[in-house]
Parts: structure tokens; C-alpha cells; sequence
């Protein structure tokens, strides 16, 4: 099952667009949004779980159901569930990314709902690309993912939420990284190296430290994963580099959201 997912500069933006969705033939099961949560009550109301390893899958607060409004373009009866994400903060997830996060007793918090999400996002958010996604809601931008269960197609699913202002995620990957690079340079050269002619390794490394099951791991700890699915960059120097700073660069997003929470 493909997921077809678009990136909105806002709430309001991505609302508009799930109409566009609906009128084009996808339903309401088919749709799910994660946006941030800012007002005070909101972020109060989010409770926080600790764990060693952050990533939107593991350190989930608990549940906080409800209906939605009608104003989401979702239906009243669509699951929603607040949960907290590390270096990012509240965020409401609607949909069935929502309903990933309630069990068949209800409500449920901890380790329970990270491996509610974990099943949620095997159809919806790679975990690989977790790191765009909270960058985008870092910056207050909301997140439609669009699964095809065959009543609308995706490339229709694509185009509808292309017209509707959506970025695509490949899009925001390299802005994202465009964002960084002039620092990351600054950095590597300041030590001699050419940085062009590494800078796909390095990048490499610098991503594979934000991935959700690596997060706070020196690359010690971490090379049996590292060297199992980045085989043929893993042992070099610019990927380890970028490796470092990748981590470094998480714990300076966890120590501005901690700061301002």
C-alpha cells in the first residue's frame, strides 16, 4: 500500500486541502494529518514519556482521544490523539495515524503507544525520513499522509495535494539539507578537506544519526547497525564525521525544545 504524503506551510493549508482530497474520491479512513499543538492548555494537557532512545515511534505521551471538528475536513468520529515528540514538542495526530494510537480498550500511553505508531507508520511515515517530518513540524508546518486502499489512486492523491500547495517530502528533504550545508562545510573544510567530494558520504552519516533507532548511540554502539545498512560507507572517515555531527546536531534540537517547552 502506497502513502502519499504532502508537507503544508500550515493547518488551515492542509485542512483545505483534505476537502480537495475528499471531493476527489478518497474517504475519510484514507486521510491522516499531524500538526503542532501550541497554545499553552494545549501543550499543559501532553504528558511526557521518557526514553533513551527519542523518536516519534518510542517516546510517546500518553493518549488523549476525542472527536474532531468538522473544520479538519475529517469526519467527527476520526481519532485523534495528542502526543510529544522530542525537539519538537505537542503534536495532534488525526486520522489513522490517531487511531494507530488507541488500543480496543482505549486509551494507552508509554511503550504501548510507540509500538502502536511503530504499526502506524509501516503505512504511513517512514522512519528513515522521520528526522523531515519533525523539522516541518518544528517549524509549524502540518504533514497529510494519504494512504491508496484503491479509492483514489495516488497519483491523483499526489497531484490534488500538489495543486493544493503541498511540498513533497523529497522536496523538503533537500531544503532541509540546503539549510545545513553552508555550516556543515564551514565545518568539515575548516580541517583541509575538500568537502564536495564527500559531502554525499558525509550527509549520509550525518541522516543515519537521526534515525529513531540511533538517536543518542556513539558510533561505537552503533556500528553493527550502521555497517549492515550503510555497508559500503559505514567504515569511512567523512560518514563517521558526518555520523558525529548528525548527533550532535539532535542534541541541540532536544536542548531549544527543552528551553522553550
Amino acid at each position: 500500500m502506497e502513502t502519499v504524503t504532502g508537507i503544508f506551510n500550515s493547518r488551515a493549508d492542509a485542512e483545505r486541502a483534505i476537502i480537495e482530497l475528499k471531493a476527489a474520491g478518497a474517504s475519510s479512513n484514507e486521510i491522516s494529518m499531524l500538526t503542532p499543538q501550541s497554545s499553552e492548555q494545549q501543550r499543559s494537557s501532553v504528558p511526557v514519556t521518557e526514553a533513551e532512545q527519542p523518536g516519534m515511534g518510542r517516546t510517546m505521551g500518553g493518549v488523549v482521544g476525542g472527536a474532531v471538528g468538522a473544520a479538519t475536513g475529517l469526519s467527527l468520529g476520526a481519532a485523534a490523539a495528542s502526543i510529544f515528540i522530542p525537539a519538537v514538542g505537542p503534536v495532534l495526530a488525526i486520522g489513522f495515524l490517531g487511531a494507530a494510537l488507541f488500543g480496543a480498550g482505549g486509551a494507552f500511553g508509554g511503550a504501548a503507544a510507540g509500538e502502536a505508531i511503530e504499526e502506524g507508520m509501516d503505512e504511513g511515515l517512514p522512519v528513515d525520513e522521520m528526522f523531515v517530518y519533525e523539522d516541518a513540524l518544528r517549524r509549524g508546518r502540518s504533514i497529510l499522509l494519504v494512504r491508496n486502499d484503491g479509492k483514489l489512486r495516488s497519483d491523483i492523491a499526489k497531484e490534488v495535494m500538489r495543486q493544493s500547495g503541498a511540498e513533497g517530502i523529497d522536496s523538503a528533504r533537500e531544503n532541509w539539507w540546503v539549510g545545513l550545508r553552508d555550516a556543515e562545510k564551514e565545518q568539515y573544510t575548516a580541517e583541509g578537506t575538500d568537502f564536495e567530494s564527500v559531502e554525499s558520504d558525509y550527509r549520509q552519516g550525518f541522516e543515519a544519526a537521526l534515525s529513531p533507532k540511533l538517536r543518542g548511540k556513539s558510533y561505537d554502539d552503533a556500528v553493527n547497525y550502521l555497517s549492515a545498512n550503510f555497508p559500503e560507507t559505514y567504515a569511512e572517515q567523512c560518514f563517521r564525521r558526518g555520523y558525529k555531527r548528525g548527533q550532535d546536531y539532535y542534541a541541540r534540537l532536544l536542548e531549544e525544545q527543552s528551553a522553550s517547552s
